[in-house]
């Protein structure tokens, strides 16, 4: 007796969205699928989401492809309810076949050991090409057939070992391939693409500079934390140190925290900091709400949290949403120094930067210093010079005595 029949819709997309693509099903038409397993990626301007299969059955056609755009409630596909039977390993079929081999007579134990391995190839290569082709994202598998390229010679980088279109365009590339594709913007980078545009023809972006000595935060790390780890289960890093030094600075000059909508400008009364992150699929900035409440640990852990779902392709679209500050590391990458630009419609940004030890003078004595170059980029047309020279200031006299942190000077 057939099972009864659900439709499988595009969830309701947060009021800020609009539509969201289709980018990979995970499941065919025909295949068995069990509840909870996720059958579809949506992506949208900011996250992608995930749609889980409401019940265990077996997947009808697809109403929507991939590439295809979607809207809120737009049915995906139709599941037929059922029992779906445990899948029998490769391994088990091929460990049954052989056992149920007749014992080769003696003098055919030459040709039976020959047969025996040609049919272990055979097996082994047909593993292999199945799991080449699980482990290819769709335009990789495309491509590759395009290309008529072996998946297997293509060394994978994305998530588990996952061979990208990158890595078979790289793998082209070394082969001595001329070959060139237009390649569509993901969602995600053709938001990020308009919105550092709309800051740059909507706001007045000037940048500031200025360095700070990270002698003091470095001993101080060092000196706490293997007792800090153990504590809070997460190490001290030096992001922490720069939001709450951040959080000082906007208290002492909100307007750095403020934004435009106007003709007006918004004060605001808390300071829900962004960090961004960069991931295989572009910036995101997840937004640590009302930092300047929150301890050291409590930063880290939020970071490390925000940063693991952005990375996954999990985090959601409410933790992306807001911010009146936003801090950017381009040091972890090697950068020396950088004109970030604003995320609107936030008024300042601050650059983080690569450390290094340069000679400095202390005291009249030139010494080597861990130093770090800051760059503040900010709207001019509501933050004057004075007041982003003097964040950067306060900035640097918090890192280069934290002790003015916890007297709240």
């Amino acid at each position: 007796m057939a099972g009864m029949s659900k439709e499988v819709k595009v969830p309701v997309l947060p009021e800020s969205v609009e539509d969201a693509v289709v980018a990979a099903w995970h499941k065919k038409p025909g295949e068995s699928v069990r509840r909870d397993e996720n059958l579809v990626d949506l992506e949208t301007d900011k996250v992608v989401l995930e749609v889980p299969s409401p019940i265990d059955g077996t997947l009808g056609e697809l109403q929507a492809q991939e590439g295809e755009t979607v809207t809120s409630g737009q049915v995906l596909v139709s599941l037929e309810e059922g029992m779906v039977e445990e899948p029998e390993s490769d391994s088990d079929e091929t460990d049954e076949k052989v056992g149920s081999e007749e014992t080769p007579k003696p003098d055919d134990s030459a040709k039976q050991s020959s047969d025996t391995r040609a049919t272990e190839t055979k097996t082994e290569a047909a593993k292999d090409k199945g799991t080449e082709k699980s482990s290819l994202s769709p335009s990789a598998r495309r491509l590759a057939e395009e290309e008529d390229v072996d998946p297997g010679k293509v060394p994978g980088t994305g998530r588990g070992g996952r061979v990208t279109k990158g890595d078979v365009l790289q793998f082209l590339k070394g082969a001595g391939s001329r070959t060139e594709e237009r390649v569509k913007m993901t969602r995600l980078r053709s938001r990020i693409s308009a919105r550092l545009k709309e800051a740059q023809n909507t706001a007045a972006i000037l940048t500031s500079f200025n360095e700070v000595d990270l002698k003091a935060v470095m001993e101080l790390r060092k000196r706490h934390q293997e007792e800090f780890t153990a504590k809070h289960g997460v190490k001290l890093g030096f992001m922490s140190f720069f939001v709450k030094a951040c959080c000082d600075a906007l208290r002492k000059y909100p307007i750095v925290n403020a934004s435009v909508e106007g003709d007006e400008i918004i004060y605001h009364g808390y300071q829900d900091i962004g960090i961004a992150v960069s991931t295989e699929r572009g910036l995101m900035v997840p937004i640590l709400r009302n930092a300047e409440n929150m301890s050291l640990a409590e930063i880290e852990l939020a970071i490390r949290h925000f940063a693991g779902l952005a990375r996954d392709g999990k985090i959601a679209l409410e933790d992306l949403q807001g911010g009146t500050f936003t801090i950017t590391n381009g040091g972890v990458f090697g950068s020396l120094i950088s004109t970030p630009l604003i995320n609107p419609p936030q008024s300042a940004i601050l650059g983080m930067h690569n450390i290094k030890e340069r000679p400095v003078v202390v005291d009249g004595e030139i010494v080597a210093r861990p130093m770090m170059y800051t760059a503040i980029s900010y709207d001019h047309r509501i933050i004057d010079g004075r007041e982003a020279v003097l964040f950067l200031v306060a900035l640097k006299d918090a890192l280069e005595d934290p002790s003015r942190l916890l007297l709240g000077l």
